[in-house]
């Protein structure tokens, strides 16, 4: 039968060192292996990221499966029945061959490449600084050129209209030049009329025209002020743009079209809904696009399209004044030429009346001669010694019958009454013969005054077409104005009078 030992026996160790000093030994080599696995794991750690640390209770194969199983190819269906692989979404390097995408490494640590690194990260910085400089400078640049050429059009603008209120004040000196003609007809053709109201009213609206065209160019004057100050700040952030790409070679145009944006490249055109390319990045104090570049650009956009609305309101009252213009001088020289009319068939009217009165002053004046020579035939001649026989009173015939007192002849009382009769009949013909010769004197005094007013309106006429001729300007107008009477010729100028 088997005898078993007792425990104390059996476990009785026959080892020799004393068991403290290997109990050490084996604390320190514990503690050695601690420190290894610890340090071990650190360093792995400060090499890796946090998330890429496995758990310590899974398996290491099972938690690396876990770990890699989100970088794997995803399998999808494809309309057909047939199945695509594509790679997961995000920033990663696409390994086709092992169909696997790790997304990417950040370290914790330096690597030994950090100052290459750095000095990579400090020219990319350096470039998208110079980049986002040069686009910046595109745009002032684009908007300068803008600004300049919306300059020009108002420029234009402005001489078109000021051309326009010259022709307007040039109506103007035609309106005083003709209401001064017009003052030199004779007192009977000074009748207000027609024409004297159409001439005032003419006078009217050509003043409300030139104050409708000073008040266009005070506000373009004022807008080109605005303008050309702000093209001065768009230069000077031009200028300081440059300053940090004085080392590119690319011309402004290409970064323009690389950013494909329409809006950027006019900024007059309204932003479109659907942007292709780069978006306008927000004013930043000490980047590329700082406050002062984006006010400047807003405030190019709205003049831009402020002036734009200005050029249109100037071009569309240039053209609706020059053809008013038109219209109020046709008008005015149709009122006149009416009047010129009129007058003319008056004048015809009282020449053909002085023509018949003419006529019978001289059928009257011919009765009168007549009768006068009847007076004095029926009177007798003025002297006794002109007397003949048969005329004398007391001729022996009738002082032999008129011996008798009942016997008297009435030869002497019927001469003295047919010599009365023709006296009266004479007073009457001569004072008819004299209201004839004062109305034949009005009739010729108001034939005159209509020669008078129809040569001066026809003269106005002719001055008012010849005077709004494009080829007459604002300063012969005005000369013509000064002090010229129309009854007297003009002066001589010192070229004609020089031999």
């Amino acid at each position: 039968m088997r005898v078993l030992a007792p425990p104390a026996e059996r476990c009785q160790d026959t080892r020799v060192g004393a068991p403290a000093w290997r109990e050490a030994a084996q604390a320190m080599a514990r503690t050695a292996h601690i420190l290894t696995d610890r340090c071990g794991q650190e360093a792995v750690t400060m090499w890796q990221p946090k998330d890429s640390v496995l758990d310590p209770n899974v398996a290491h194969h099972l938690g690396r499966a876990a770990y890699i199983q989100p970088w794997r190819f995803r399998v999808e269906m494809i309309k057909g029945g047939g199945t695509l692989e594509k790679p997961p979404p995000g920033e990663g390097v696409t390994l086709w061959k092992g169909k696997m995408k790790p997304p990417a490494w950040y370290a914790r640590l330096p690597l030994p490449l950090h100052r290459k690194a750095r000095a990579l990260q400090t020219t990319e910085v350096v470039h998208a600084h110079a980049r986002g400089a040069r686009l910046t400078a595109a745009r002032l640049g684009r908007a300068q050129h803008q600004i300049n050429g919306r300059v020009r059009q108002l420029l234009r603008q402005r001489e078109v209209t000021d051309h326009r209120l010259s022709e307007v004040r040039k109506g103007l000196l035609i309106n005083q030049q003709s209401v001064k003609l017009r003052g030199y007809r004779p007192k009977s053709e000074k009748v207000p009329d027609k024409a004297d109201s159409m001439l005032t009213w003419e006078k009217e609206e050509l003043k409300s025209m030139k104050r409708k065209m000073e008040r266009d160019m005070e506000k373009s004057e004022v807008l080109l002020k605005t303008l050309a100050s702000c093209r001065d700040t768009l230069n000077f952030c031009f200028k300081e743009r440059l300053q940090a790409v004085d080392l590119m070679n690319q011309p402004l145009d290409k970064v323009l079209e690389q950013a494909r944006r329409h809006s950027w490249v006019n900024l007059s055109r309204a932003l479109t809904p659907r942007t292709q390319g780069q978006k306008t990045p927000p004013p930043d104090p000490v980047g590329t696009y700082n406050p002062a570049c984006a006010l400047a650009l807003n405030e190019a956009k709205r003049l831009l399209v402020e002036s734009k609305d200005t050029l249109v309101e100037m071009a569309k009252n240039e053209v609706d004044v020059r053809e008013q213009q038109l219209q109020i001088s046709d008008r005015v020289c149709a009122s006149l030429a009416q009047k010129a009319s009129e007058t003319l068939e008056l004048k015809e009217r009282l020449n053909m009346t002085l023509g018949l009165m003419r006529g019978t002053i001289l059928r009257c004046t011919k009765y009168n001669q007549e009768l006068y020579t009847t007076h004095g035939l029926i009177k007798g001649p003025l002297s006794k010694v002109h007397l003949e026989t048969a005329e004398k009173l007391d001729r022996p015939l009738v002082r032999m019958y008129q011996r008798h007192v009942g016997t008297q002849l009435p030869e002497a009382a019927r001469l003295a009454q047919g010599t009365d009769k023709l006296q009266c009949h004479i007073t009457y013909l001569e004072k008819n013969l004299e209201e004839l010769l004062a109305t034949h004197k009005n009739l010729t005094w108001g034939l005159n005054c209509k020669n008078i007013g129809h040569e001066v309106d026809g003269n106005v006429v002719r001055l008012r077409l010849r005077q709004r001729q494009p080829h007459v300007c604002y300063e012969q107008a005005q000369r013509l104005v000064k002090d010229w009477d129309p009854r007297t010729p003009p002066p001589r100028s010192k070229s004609s009078a020089d031999p």
